[in-house]
């Protein structure tokens, strides 16, 4: 197919847009692939719908080859499957609600667990109709309090989810391992690099969970590696836990005055001063010596605001995602919560705290925080505090600190919990080596979800002894128009996009630079056989427009190979020009076809 420029719709531009703040947004929007509708909402013009395309189909062959099929639902649901599964309070201020002109709830959905489920549930009932994967590329809706970076995160983006059905959890195993499989294909052939790294599963649910994240700087994940194969994103690491500590022979807890010590630094300060320790006993007091107990508000899918304590070495920061990815099981409600540090306000209805001189009491008897399932107010720990360790924490009394409290013996906890920033140089947890650490995209992720929405939804099927058995699901996504961000962001430079072929536009962008009529005739010429050829082409056919910015918006719309006919054509050749290296090579007009198709077939 040829489009020709003087008819295509598109206008590039010579400015970023001002909200732009990452190149694949500044450049899908300056050459002419998207434009913005509202906040986190895009159009997609014509070269935008032609690179997601190619995405698409990339993907619909990958899901084909593992024998998935493909569905679609509706984007507008009714709540009442939601309200089963308890998703539509779950996903809190993140759900997009509406009603009918006759006042029924419906919501745009973020997500298709419970219709796909359904689906199934209506249509097979045996054993013999399993394993089966079904899938979508469907528009999904999330109510981003802060849309930002283009399509990365919008409200608005589209998905391919899929979901396999087992009758046991061998069946979801190869089901997984599948659907694993053909993500890694998919990046692949896209040109993306992804790494798989263990994730959490979150509000999902299940026991096992990846994500397919693309390294990159601007990305919004965090996670980790090891030189020997260890790869998770943070919030799924786990500590290399201590050994416990005989503390039959410890001292007694010992409160001392330390006034003006409302802080770590100040602490360590005053305790080397009033507490010297011998090197023998482990020389000067450090922040890791500390137990620093910090107090987070958790806001639950329902509204309600629950302060939650936690206690964590005093050289470690609380990271409030790991705290958000890990905090679900020890709360009484499922679901999407928010997490923040407590406010002055917060404070004020817990007259148990006192700021800046908390602690989780001085005796297991009369614990101000945890007690073995009994507790005043829900406390947490480091899993770096286990029995034995001693502690300087703080007294609860304003200017007192208790040094030598003894994790254990003197204080007990409602659980341990992952909640501390990872850092690098961090030891892997499998024993492999140091962990360094990286950002990335999530490009995709898979779930075991086990039996949790078909239980919901009484999704069953007879067994081979004729006996009803709750079917057990996975759950696999991928990010569409975020691979398309993901690609734009990884392939670029100076002058513009640089598409990789397999998702670009067109596979030539020929360009006609000159006023004579044999320039257009022979640039006409090659564009009709190029597409005879088989080849996809993009012919700026514009009779008035400079060179220079001819060949501005063909640098800037980014197709793999750029084809000039110019001043050359009186030599009879032409220039041939590839995007990526910005090699060129002057090329007889007769062989400058083949040559094109040559270096399309070849890449």
């Amino acid at each position: 197919m040829v489009l020709r420029m003087s008819q295509l719709f598109l206008r590039t531009l010579r400015e970023d847009p001002v909200d732009a703040e990452v190149a694949s947004h500044r450049l899908l929007v300056r050459a002419g692939y998207i434009r913005r509708a509202a906040p986190g909402i895009y159009t997609w013009l014509p070269l935008g719908l032609s690179v997601l395309r190619k995405v698409e189909a990339v993907i619909r062959e990958e899901m084909a080859a593992i024998g998935a099929q493909e569905v679609h639902f509706p984007a507008l649901l009714p709540r009442e499957p939601y309200e089963v599964t308890n998703r539509w309070t779950e996903y809190g201020e993140g759900l997009f609600r509406l009603q009918d002109r006759k006042g029924a709830d419906y919501l745009l959905a973020p997500t298709h667990e419970e219709m796909f489920t359904l689906l199934v549930k209506d249509l097979y009932s045996s054993y013999k109709d399993l394993p089966l994967s079904l899938y979508q590329i469907q528009n999904k809706y999330r109510d981003e309090a802060r849309p930002r970076a283009g399509l990365l995160r919008g409200r608005e983006f589209i998905m391919k989810d899929s979901y396999s059905f087992d009758v046991d959890d061998a069946g979801l195993d190869a089901s997984y391992t599948a659907h694993r499989g053909a993500y890694l294909r998919i990046f692949e052939r896209l040109g993306l690099e992804v790494i798989p790294v263990a994730a959490t599963a979150g509000a999902m649910g299940g026991s096992k969970s990846e994500e397919f994240l693309h390294p990159t700087e601007i990305g919004e994940d965090t996670f980790v590696r090891s030189a020997g194969g260890y790869a998770a994103n943070v919030e799924a690491v786990t500590t290399v836990v201590p050994a416990e500590i005989d503390f039959t022979g410890a001292p007694a807890a010992e409160v001392l005055d330390t006034p003006d010590t409302p802080t770590i630094e100040t602490l360590v300060a005053a305790a080397n001063q009033l507490a010297p320790r011998a090197e023998a006993d482990g020389g000067a007091w450090t922040a890791a010596d500390t137990l620093k107990n910090v107090v987070l508000a958790v806001t639950l899918p329902t509204g309600e605001r629950q302060i939650v304590v936690i206690g964590v070495p005093g050289d470690r920061g609380v990271d409030l995602r790991r705290v958000e990815a890990n905090i679900g099981s020890f709360l009484p409600i499922a679901g999407e919560i928010s997490l923040e540090a407590a406010n002055d306000e917060d404070l004020k209805k817990q007259p148990l705290i006192v700021k800046g001189y908390l602690g989780p009491g001085l005796t297991p008897d009369e614990p101000l925080l945890g007690s073995e399932g009994s507790t005043k107010l829900l406390y947490l720990v480091d899993p770096r505090v286990v029995s034995g360790t001693a502690w300087v924490t703080g007294a609860n009394e304003t200017g007192k600190h208790v040094f030598g409290l003894v994790a254990g013996r003197d204080f007990g906890w409602d659980g341990v919990i992952e909640c501390t920033e990872v850092r690098e140089g961090d030891p892997a947890p499998d024993g492999s080596g140091p962990l360094r650490t990286a950002r990335g995209i999530e490009m995709g992720h898979i779930f075991q979800l086990g039996r949790k929405y078909a239980q919901a939804l009484e999704l069953k099927v007879l067994d081979q002894n004729g006996k009803q058995v709750v079917v057990t699901m996975g759950s696999y996504g991928v990010g569409v128009t975020r691979a398309v961000a993901a690609l734009a962001e990884s392939n670029h430079d100076g002058k513009g996009l640089v598409w990789p072929r397999a998702v670009a536009p067109a596979d030539v962008h020929i360009v006609a630079v000159g006023k004579g009529d044999e320039i257009f005739a022979a640039a006409e010429k090659l564009a009709l056989e190029l597409e005879a050829a088989g080849l996809d082409v993009i012919y700026d056919d514009r009779p008035k427009v400079s060179p220079g910015v001819k060949f501005g918006d063909a640098e800037l719309v980014g197709v793999p190979t750029i084809l000039a006919v110019g001043r050359g054509l009186v030599d009879g050749v032409v220039e041939i020009k590839d995007r990526r290296s910005g090699e060129a090579e002057n090329v007889a007009v007769d062989k400058a076809v083949d040559y094109v198709v040559t270096a399309v077939r070849s890449s």
